[in-house]
């Protein structure tokens, strides 16, 4: 099963930035691109960001 994640989660996912911060985070053109755009927001893959975490924020990789 695929997990998507908001901004919301990518926050608490890095260490629980705001979400100014989070948002200046998942624009950046080395993160992934997000899986939707909705109304509500964009969501991403789970296992995308936790990729891109390990790779540019190994310190808050999980393990």
């Amino acid at each position: 099963m695929i997990e998507f994640v908001g901004i919301a989660e990518i926050r608490d996912m890095l260490g629980g930035v705001s979400r100014a911060r989070a948002s200046v985070v998942a624009s950046r053109r080395d993160f992934p691109e997000p899986y939707q755009r909705l109304i509500m927001g964009q969501i991403w893959r789970k296992s995308d960001v936790e990729a891109w975490i390990k790779k540019h924020r190994p310190d808050l990789a999980d393990g």
